[in-house]
Parts: structure tokens; sequence; C-alpha cells
């Protein structure tokens, strides 16, 4: 069973303006999640879809390279991940890496398996998303 996973992403935006669409509450809604979310070391965050409540503490906010926070998934017996955000400024656009870790501490590996998988899928459509909503509000200014 693997532990992390790593998603790699160039965003053709500068750099602040990805920052803030991952840590903005309000734009964290207009493309991933409902968010109750601060960027501030400490802050315990809620992210809401449909019946699920994701929930952790931002650990790290280094604006505007790097976000750290822990991932706990309602229903999954309270396991803790940490999911990490790290953007570098590249030719007048960004370089997003996304890492999620920990996924072995399910506490079995059907079910860190399922979550593995899952969390892949759904970190896949994240960029794709983020991507989306990046290129829309470029175009609605």
């Amino acid at each position: 069973m693997k532990d992390s996973l790593r998603k790699e992403h160039f965003y053709s935006h500068p750099i602040d303006r990805v920052w803030k669409a991952i840590t903005d509450q309000s734009e964290i809604a207009e493309w991933f999640l409902k968010a109750d979310f601060k960027p501030t070391i400490g802050y315990q965050y809620t992210l809401t879809h449909e019946d699920t409540t994701i929930s952790g503490k931002i650990l790290e906010a280094s604006p505007v390279n790097k976000l750290v926070y822990t991932w706990i998934v309602s229903g999954t017996g309270d396991v803790e991940t940490t999911v990490s955000w790290q953007l570098t400024e590249v030719n007048g656009g960004t370089q997003l890496v996304i890492e999620h870790k920990g996924i072995s501490n399910y506490p079995d590996e059907k079910l860190a398996t399922t979550m593995f998988n899952s969390y892949s899928g759904g970190w896949d459509g994240c960029i794709t998303n983020l991507e989306k909503y990046l290129n829309k509000i470029v175009h609605v200014k």
C-alpha cells in the first residue's frame, strides 16, 4: 500500500492569483468545496460536500508558496492524513505540487486502498477544476 501521492500541474497564472484561489474560502467554494477556511497556522478548517465533511488544522501557511494542513474525512474513523500545496513561480506562471501523505494510516488495507484511489482521482479533478476556475476569472475581468 502506497502511503502518499503526488500531483503536479502548471498554471499559466501568476502565483499570487493561484495562492488566493487555494486559500480564500469564497474562492475555494467556487471550484472545490464549501469552505470555512483561513490560511492561518492552527486554524481549524471545514470543507463540506453533500454528506461528506473534511476537517483539519492548518500546519503551515507561507504565502505565496506553501500551504500544509491535516485532512480528516468524516465517517472514516477520524484518520488523519496531511495535504501540502507547494507553489513555485515559473516563467510568469505557477507550478503546483500537491502531496497527500499518511494514507497508510487507515487501519485496514482495503480502506487505505479505497482512500488512495479516491484521493488520486479527487486531486486530478481538483487540478482540473482549479484550471477552469482560474481561466474563467481571467476572462471575467
